[in-house]
């Protein structure tokens, strides 16, 4: 029988007031803490410090990275989809993009949250 050993479990708390700043273009996913917490700072123009999630597309639009600092310490998040790319935003456009936390999930399981379709619409409305 085999034990793993849990050091520490971190879950994100996506409330409807968090500020969500997506990276356009692509980011080097060699790229630590540190480097990550620069690039939110500058090219951003955002403070880590205020709570919000900073997501990051590496070249090959397969892998992720999100920066977040919870007041103590920096939590990074990191996935790698199987198959599939993740939708991101032209580079051309600007250079951070605000999304909502019902977009990032969306993005997160590798749905096209810029226009989301539903897949049987609601009957009835209010």
């Amino acid at each position: 029988m085999r034990y793993i050993k849990v050091i520490g479990v971190v879950m994100l708390n996506l409330n409807g007031n968090i500020k969500i700043y997506l990276a356009t273009g692509h980011t080097d996913m060699r790229k630590g803490v540190h480097s990550l917490s620069h690039l939110a700072e500058s090219v951003l123009s955002e403070d880590f410090c205020t709570g919000a999630l900073f997501v990051f597309r590496g070249k090959r639009s397969d892998r992720l990275k999100i920066l977040w600092y919870d007041g103590q310490g920096f939590c990074m998040y990191y996935k790698l989809l199987d198959q599939g790319k993740f939708t991101w935003p032209k580079s051309e456009e600007c250079k951070s993009v605000s999304i909502t936390s019902a977009q990032l999930s969306m993005l997160l399981e590798g749905i096209d949250w810029r226009t989301p379709v539903w897949s049987t619409p609601p009957e009835y409305i209010g």
